[in-house]
C-alpha cells in the first residue's frame, strides 16, 4: 500500500539517462592498430583485446572511439596494439569520465585534439620526487664505484635470483643476483665517506628486463626505477637525499645506446612468437588482460610474467618472416624452436625508425655506431627524434631528482654529432633551467668510450677514440641526423689523427697556471681508457696518459681507474692482482696526478683479486669480480669526516684495518687539503724522476703549488723560491736557488712538497704514517 502511495505521489521511476564518452588516444608511432579495452563503472570489462579505435582523419597520430556507457558516469580504460603491447597507465589504468576525453603520453585531458582553438597545454604533473645536486667542481671529488645489486643487502625482501638462479650456481651459494639495494647503500654511506670518497658512482637504476640483469644495463622502462633496488623508506630519492646529507654526490650510470632485447616500454616492445603447448607452457605466462611485467613477481622457477610479449599468431603489421614456423632446431631442453621466438636485429622484429637492424661487423667502422652489440642489447636508432625525446625525457627526470652527474655507458656507439646536436645540449638546457647557467656546469658528465688499445688513437680511427668525444663539431653537416652521422664519420676519418684539435688545458706554462679554454668543449668528459689499459704498472699508465693529454679538451676532468666491472688493465678479464704494493703505487699516482681518482668497490682490500670479472650466468657470481661485498661490511661504522672513521665494530672494523684502506684514506685526506692535486695543471719541465711532476692551481682566491714524486726520488729545477712543506712527512724546505731535490725509494710512497703562498699556506703534514705513506 505504501509503495502504491509513493508511486502516486512521485510518478513512475525515470529510466537512467544514457551517457556517452568520446575517447581520443595518441598511440605510440609504432602502433598500426589501436584497441580500447574498458569497463564502465559497475560493469564488466570488454573482451580482450577490446574494441577497435579508428584513426582520426582530422588529427594525425590520434585514434578515436565513441562509447555508450549506459547510465554510468565514468569508466576504467586501457589501450593495446592488438599484438600484446598495452598502455595501462603503468598498471593503474586510466580513470575517465564522460564527454570528450583525450589520453596522450600518460596525461588525461578533456578537449578534442586538433580543434580550431588549440586546447591549453595541461600543466605537467609534478615529479613524484625532486632534489638538488650538491654542486661544486667535480675535480675536488674522488669516486667510489659500486654495482648496487652486489654491494650491500639492506632489505632481503627485494632480493631476486631470476630464471638463471639455479643454472648459474648462485642458488647453491644462497646468492641471488639482485641482492644489494639502495637500503644497503644508505646503510654504508659512512663506510664510503670513511674511506675518504665524496662521490658514489652507481650502476643504472632504471627498470631492467632480461634473464640476468642485476647490473642494470638491460633497461626496459627508462622512466621507472627498478623495484628490486628500492624498499619502503629507501627509494632512489631517499638514497640521493641521504648521500647529500653526508656530503656525498651520486653519479648515475645511464644508457642512451640500447635497451634490453624486449625494447623500451613507452617506445616499442616487440611481439614474439609463443605457444603454451606441452613444451613451452612453463615459459610463456598465461595472458592476463592489462597485466605487465613486474620484476618482483617471480614464479617458482624465477621467471616473471611475459604474457605481454608473446602471441600465437602473427600480429597485425608483422614483418618477421616465417612467424611461428619451426626452425628445425632445439632448445637446451630439447624443445622445438620457432622463427621469431626471440628478438633479433636481423629478423625485422623492430621498426627501423626506432631500432637499428644489424650486428656490428667492424668495431672501428661506422657500423659500430649503428648496429647491435649483443643479442640482449637492442640498439636504439638514436638519430630518430622520437627516440631522442624518449631518452631525454627519461634522464631529465633523474636530473630533477637531484643526481650530481651521469656516467654514460657505451658512449662510443652513438655518433659524436648526435651527442653534440641533441643529447648534450638537451641535458645542459634542462640543467640550466633548474640551476642557472653557472651552477649547471657543476653537473658532471663522463662517457665510456671503450678504446681497448694501448696507443693514442684507436687503431687510427679518430671517431672511436676517447678524446674525440670531448670536442665540439668543426664542420656543418646535413640537417638529418642519420645523414649527418655518416658525413661526420667520413669527414673526421679523412682528416685523420694528425689534424685533430689540441689543447693546453692540462699544462702549466713553466710554473704558471693559465685559465683553461673550454670554448670548444663538447660537454662530455671521458674515462681515461688509455691509462686504464696501461695500469699493469703505474709508470706505464702515467707515461701513456701524458702522451694523450694534448688531444683531450681538458684531461684534468678525466676519470682515472685501474679496473672496473668490465675489464682489468690491458683488457684483462680478471680483477687486478699484481699485489698490494703495486695497488698502493697505482693509487698514489691516481690521487696526485691529473684527473679524478676512481676505485671499483672492494679494491681497497683487493677483493676477488685475480678472479674473472664476469662470466654471465655460466658460473656463480661469488667466484667473480662482481661478487657480493656485504659480508665485509657487517657491523657498524660511523665516519667523522672524509677519510676519518669515528667508530667501527664487527667485520667492517676488520675491513677498515687493511693496509690499502689506510692508504686510500690518507691519500684522500691529502688530496682534499691541496687544491693543486684536485684542479691543478701540471708540468714536467725542469723535473727529473720517473713519476714526478709539478702542479698548480691559481683561481678562485687560491694559489696552490705542489711538487710531487711517486715511489722514486726527483729533482725539481726552476721552481719558485719559498718555503715548501711535505704533506706526507711534514719536512720543511727553504728554497732559495730555484731547486729542490727529494730522496725517495719506496714503491707506493709519496712526497708532496707544497709551497706556502700568500693566499694558500701549505697545510703541513696530513695524517699519520701508514704502510706505504711514511
Amino acid at each position: 500500500m505504501l509503495a502504491v502511495l509513493l508511486l502516486l505521489l512521485t510518478g513512475p521511476p525515470t529510466a537512467p539517462a544514457t551517457t556517452s564518452v568520446t575517447v581520443y588516444y595518441q598511440a605510440p608511432p609504432a602502433w598500426s592498430t589501436v584497441n580500447i579495452h574498458y569497463a564502465a563503472d559497475g560493469g564488466s570489462w570488454t573482451s580482450v583485446p577490446g574494441v577497435p579505435m579508428s584513426a582520426d582523419s582530422g588529427c594525425a597520430g590520434w585514434h578515436v572511439k565513441e562509447l555508450d556507457l549506459g547510465g554510468a558516469t565514468g569508466m576504467q580504460v586501457v589501450f593495446n596494439n592488438g599484438s600484446g603491447t598495452w598502455d595501462n597507465n603503468n598498471g593503474g589504468n586510466y580513470r575517465v569520465g564522460t564527454g570528450i576525453v583525450t589520453v596522450s603520453a600518460g596525461a588525461v585531458g578533456s578537449t578534442a585534439p586538433c580543434t580550431t582553438t588549440p586546447p591549453p597545454t595541461p600543466s605537467p604533473a609534478p615529479p613524484p620526487t625532486s632534489g638538488e645536486m650538491l654542486g661544486g667542481d667535480p675535480r675536488k671529488d674522488s669516486i667510489y664505484f659500486v654495482l648496487t645489486a652486489r654491494f650491500n643487502d639492506g632489505d632481503t625482501t627485494n632480493n631476486r635470483g631470476g630464471s638463471q638462479h639455479v643454472k648459474s650456481g648462485n642458488a647453491a651459494n644462497g646468492d641471488p643476483m639482485f641482492r644489494g639495494d639502495f637500503q644497503g647503500l644508505v646503510d654504508r654511506l659512512d663506510y664510503i665517506k670513511g674511506l675518504g670518497f665524496s662521490a658514489v658512482w652507481i650502476t643504472p637504476v632504471v627498470l631492467n628486463r632480461s634473464d640476468y640483469d642485476f647490473h642494470g644495463y638491460h633497461g626496459h622502462d627508462f622512466y621507472e626505477v627498478d623495484p628490486r633496488l628500492e624498499s619502503d623508506g629507501a627509494s632512489y630519492q631517499n638514497l640521493i637525499d641521504a648521500a647529500h646529507a653526508k656530503g656525498l654526490k651520486i653519479y648515475q650510470d645511464v644508457v642512451f645506446n640500447h635497451t634490453s632485447r624486449w625494447g623500451a616500454k613507452g617506445l616499442y616492445t616487440p611481439t614474439v612468437y609463443g605457444v603454451r603447448d606441452s613444451q613451452w607452457s612453463w615459459y610463456y605466462s598465461e595472458k592476463v588482460a592489462g597485466k605487465t611485467y613486474h620484476p618482483l613477481d617471480e614464479n617458482s622457477t624465477g621467471n616473471t610474467y611475459n604474457g605481454d610479449l608473446w602471441n600465437g599468431t602473427a600480429p597485425a603489421g608483422n614483418t618477421c618472416p616465417d612467424f611461428g614456423t619451426p626452425t628445425g632446431g632445439k632448445s637446451a631442453e630439447g624443445y622445438s624452436l620457432y622463427h621469431c621466438q626471440w628478438p633479433s636485429p636481423t629478423a625485422k622484429m623492430f621498426p627501423p625508425s626506432l631500432f637499428h637492424q644489424c650486428w656490428i661487423g667492424n668495431w672501428e667502422g661506422e657500423d659500430a655506431r649503428s648496429c647491435w652489440l649483443h643479442e640482449d642489447l637492442a640498439d636504439l636508432n638514436t638519430e630518430n627524434a622520437v627516440v631522442q625525446d624518449y631518452l631525454i625525457g627519461a634522464y631529465q627526470k633523474y636530473i630533477d631528482m637531484g643526481v650530481d652527474g651521469f656516467r654514460i655507458d657505451t658512449a662510443v656507439h652513438i655518433p659524436r654529432v648526435t651527442w653534440n646536436r641533441r643529447f648534450l645540449p638537451a641535458l645542459q638546457n634542462h640543467l640550466t633551467a633548474k640551476y642557472g647557467a653557472t651552477r649547471a656546469r657543476d653537473f658532471y658528465i663522463f662517457g665510456e668510450v671503450a678504446a681497448f688499445v694501448n696507443d693514442k688513437w684507436n687503431r687510427g680511427s679518430v671517431n672511436h677514440s676517447a678524446q674525440f668525444f670531448t670536442w665540439k663539431e668543426r664542420a656543418t653537416y646535413s640537417a638529418d641526423d642519420t645523414t649527418a652521422a655518416l658525413e661526420q664519420f667520413d669527414y673526421e676519418n679523412n682528416l685523420g689523427t694528425g689534424n685533430q684539435p689540441t689543447s693546453t688545458n692540462a699544462f702549466l706554462t713553466g710554473n704558471t697556471y693559465h685559465a683553461p679554454d673550454h670554448s670548444k668543449f663538447s660537454g662530455m668528459n671521458i674515462i681515461d681508457m688509455r691509462m686504464h689499459m696501461n695500469f699493469g704498472d703505474a709508470s706505464n699508465a702515467y707515461h701513456n696518459g701524458k702522451d694523450s693529454d694534448d688531444s683531450v679538451n681538458d684531461p684534468t676532468y678525466n676519470v682515472v681507474y685501474v679496473d672496473s666491472h668490465d675489464y682489468g688493465p690491458n683488457k684483462s678479464s680478471v680483477r687486478y692482482a699484481e699485489g698490494t704494493e703495486a695497488w698502493a703505487e697505482n693509487m698514489t699516482l691516481m690521487w696526485t696526478f691529473r684527473g679524478i681518482p676512481t676505485l671499483y668497490y672492494g679494491s681497497e682490500i683487493e677483493f676477488k683479486a685475480g678472479q674473472r670479472i664476469d662470466c654471465g650466468p655460466t658460473c656463480p657470481l661469488e667466484t667473480t669480480g662482481r661478487a657480493y661485498y656485504g659480508g665485509h661490511l657487517a657491523g657498524s661504522v660511523t665516519a667523522g669526516d672524509y677519510g676519518v672513521v669515528s667508530s667501527a665494530s664487527g667485520q667492517v672494523a676488520t675491513t677498515l684495518s687493511k693496509p690499502l684502506v689506510k692508504h686510500v684514506q690518507r691519500l684522500n685526506r691529502i688530496r682534499r687539503a691541496v687544491p693543486a692535486l684536485q684542479r691543478g695543471q701540471y708540468s714536467t719541465e725542469g723535473v727529473s724522476g720517473d713519476m714526478a711532476y709539478k702542479r698548480r692551481y691559481t683561481a678562485d682566491g687560491v694559489d696552490s703549488f705542489a711538487l710531487v714524486t711517486v715511489s722514486n726520488g726527483a729533482t725539481f729545477n726552476g721552481i719558485p723560491n719559498g718555503t715548501y712543506v711535505d704533506a706526507v712527512t711534514g719536512d720543511t724546505r727553504a728554497v732559495t736557488g730555484g731547486s729542490l731535490t727529494v730522496g725517495l725509494n719506496a714503491k707506493g710512497n709519496l712526497r708532496v712538497y707544497v709551497l706556502s703562498t700568500s693566499t694558500t699556506p701549505a697545510p703541513g703534514r696530513i695524517g699519520d704514517a701508514t704502510t706505504y705513506l711514511k
